[in-house]
């Protein structure tokens, strides 16, 4: 796995900042999942990529602690001022393609985590069907019930960038 995530490759894929904790270190919290369940995105209950979709956030928890490590990253995308939604969800389709180069080639087994909600689909299949694209399927950090802000600093990357600029984070268990 080293090759895969080595600071090169990193860098190459798009990849600001990164760092790698234990599984036992990652901060889970059932209130994120109650966040979820307030629906403030518009994603529960709609994406294969948010809860309930993802499992119980028990299952979530056992899927990423049956790992032993955890590669946490981030990405930073500029904005044109702190009102710039348009950018924002540039930014998110761009860290999305960001997770696909970083998955190609990937050796199993890992789990990928990105950023909330699923793009690749205009219309996603959940719960109607499976899910199209199960092997590009890269689930919500928040849907899994991670707390993000301490994610990033249990990791040591900074989690607020400079004005104007949004940043995405993601997690790679391997």
């Amino acid at each position: 796995m080293d090759t895969y995530i080595s600071e090169a490759r990193l860098k190459s894929v798009g990849v600001s900042a990164h760092g790698i904790i234990p599984t036992g270190r990652i901060p889970f919290s059932g209130d994120v999942r109650k966040i979820c369940e307030g629906n403030i995105c518009r994603n529960y209950g709609r994406s294969w990529a948010c809860p309930p979709g993802v499992g119980s956030f028990e299952e979530c928890r056992e899927k990423c602690l049956s790992f032993s490590e955890a590669l946490v990253f981030s990405a930073v995308y500029e904005l044109e001022d702190s009102y710039d939604f348009e950018g924002m969800a540039r930014g998110h389709r761009e860290f999305k393609a960001l997770c696909d180069r970083l998955a190609e080639g990937l050796p199993e087994p890992y789990l990928l985590l990105s950023n909330e909600g699923c793009v690749r689909c205009k219309t996603c299949s959940y719960p109607d069907a499976p899910c199209r694209f199960p092997d590009k399927l890269y689930p919500s950090l928040e849907g899994f019930g991670i707390l993000v802000t301490e994610l990033a600093a249990r990791a040591g990357i900074a989690y607020n960038g400079e004005a104007n600029t949004v940043s995405y984070f993601g997690m790679l268990c391997f």
